[in-house]
């Protein structure tokens, strides 16, 4: 059978079909094998097909006729909800080594640091259907034009991706168990990925103001990594200490044609909430924009431009030594973490159907929710690395690529593996 340039590519790179041999069968005498399913569900995720039932119908008649064949939306859920999530796990974390082996990771802007972001997405949230592992809460919503207060079934994420590489590369995910809060879980998350990667692989973890914790912080130091995260009024004492120590002049000034940034740095503050001193950096961001103003004048509507000055403040507190490094490095590394949200959540959610959730058994999502995210890096990678790379001209979008597998799966002659 001619092999499909997606597959040789993930076979060459990271060995793939080796990989999935190796994941051990969740059921006794299946009909269809665990790498057979898993190639179904990872394929169609990788071509961005929503659901199983879609999955089933490429697989019978569609682009992945010819190289899976057969095979039913039941017996996927069936294989999905018996088939333990930690081997599906394992694999991303092999995956992740792969990649910075490669060199994938390496980044200029970050001055060799690999740094990650930390946050937390809802998904797959319902009035109707629920599972053992939702979460549950009170929502008032109008149901027929009448306010009714029901109690709405849904589920959290926490995701940890790495920021600083030109592709940022996510690198596990954590469902949140019901009572739960998102620091405590992205702890767990980190322990287990700092467990299978070693303590060495990340330098470094940015995330919003709700990591600014004090046992977080302790815990996320006793894994070895130093930590970036927004200052905000969730550590009043802190931010009072901030504020006092940034109010004259600051000292340094970037400056382009439609923008203006300013910064100041107090290298010890008080932290009295974790009995310690911390590094603080303030910065004063100035966008200028024209905006078009309509007015009536005489009864007449005339329009005009007119400059718009928008002006935004943040803090960050970080452990970071920076040495001879200028504190707008502190910026920059904690801005990064809007990539997880601006790239990988949204594309995600849009194009890889995230919030869909296809099959709503607590393990089945949880390893469906594993093979999608995978199937969405590895694809990612290939896109940026194979096709973008070697574009000439126009580059096919994200989304475009996805159709060009398909029809790639197309043309392939018949299955004889």
């Amino acid at each position: 059978m001619s092999r499909h340039r997606f597959e040789a590519y993930l076979d060459k790179v990271f060995g793939f079909s080796d990989l999935v041999r190796a994941m051990p069968e969740g059921r006794q005498s299946p009909r269809h094998p665990w790498r057979k399913v898993f190639d179904a569900v990872f394929l169609g995720a990788a071509m961005q097909v929503p659901s199983l039932l879609q999955i089933e119908a490429e697989c019978r008649s569609g682009a992945l006729a010819r190289r899976i064949g057969p095979i039913s939306d039941d017996t996927m859920g069936y294989a999905l909800q018996r088939q333990p999530p930690e081997p599906v796990f394992e694999f991303g974390c092999e995956v992740a080594s792969r990649l910075k082996r490669n060199g994938v990771l390496r980044s200029d802007w970050s001055r060799g640091l690999i740094v990650a972001a930390v946050d937390g997405i809802e998904i797959c949230s319902s009035f109707a259907r629920c599972c053992e592992g939702c979460m549950q809460r009170k929502v008032e919503h109008k149901v027929r034009g009448e306010l009714r207060t029901d109690i709405q079934y849904y589920h959290r994420i926490v995701a940890v991706v790495v920021v600083s590489s030109p592709v940022p590369i996510p690198l596990g995910i954590r469902f949140q168990k019901n009572g739960e809060a998102e620091v405590p879980c992205a702890l767990a998350l980190l322990q287990d990925l700092i467990e299978r990667l070693g303590r060495r692989f990340l330098d470094l973890l940015v995330g919003d103001a709700a990591y600014l914790q004090a046992p977080f912080v302790k815990e996320v130091e006793r894994l070895g990594l130093d930590w970036a995260f927004t200052l905000k009024e969730n550590q009043p004492e802190l931010r009072r200490e901030a504020e006092r120590f940034t109010t004259g002049p600051p000292v340094g000034i970037e400056t382009e044609p439609d923008r203006e940034l300013r910064w100041w740095h107090v290298p010890q503050a008080d932290w009295p909430v974790a009995d310690r001193l911390v590094r603080v950096v303030k910065t004063v961001r100035t966008d200028r924009k024209r905006e078009v103003t309509v007015r009536l004048e005489d009864g007449r509507l005339s329009q005009s431009k007119s400059a718009v000055a928008g002006e935004s403040t943040s803090f960050y507190a970080t452990n970071f030594e920076l040495g001879a490094v200028s504190p707008l490095f502190i910026h920059q590394l904690s801005r990064s973490r809007w990539r997880i949200d601006a790239e990988i959540f949204q594309t995600i959610t849009t194009d890889c159907h995230l919030k869909h959730p296809a099959v709503h058994q607590s393990t089945a999502l949880v390893v469906l929710t594993m093979i999608r995210l995978l199937a969405y890096t590895l694809s990612l990678v290939f896109y940026r690395r194979q096709i973008c790379s070697h574009a000439r001209g126009r580059c096919d979008t994200f989304r475009d690529f996805a159709k060009r597998l398909a029809y790639w799966f197309v043309a392939l002659g018949p299955n004889t593996s």
